[in-house]
């Protein structure tokens, strides 16, 4: 996974309230994906991790 955007969700992530956390910010394979279910994903350094990090710096939010 780049290390970069890895960094670059978890800055994000870690600044965010508890309650927004359960949040949906992506959409992906018609799946939405909420904060704490990426988190998961990156941290543990998916295939669906990667592709949060790629959407989510493609859209700006990260």
């Amino acid at each position: 996974m780049k290390e970069e955007g890895k960094e670059r969700f978890i800055r994000v992530y870690s600044n965010l309230p508890i309650n927004v956390r359960k949040e949906i910010i992506v959409i992906i394979d018609n799946q939405p994906i909420s904060w704490d279910v990426a988190y998961n994903e990156v941290m543990n350094n998916t295939k669906l991790g990667l592709r949060i990090i790629e959407k989510l710096i493609k859209l700006d939010i990260i």
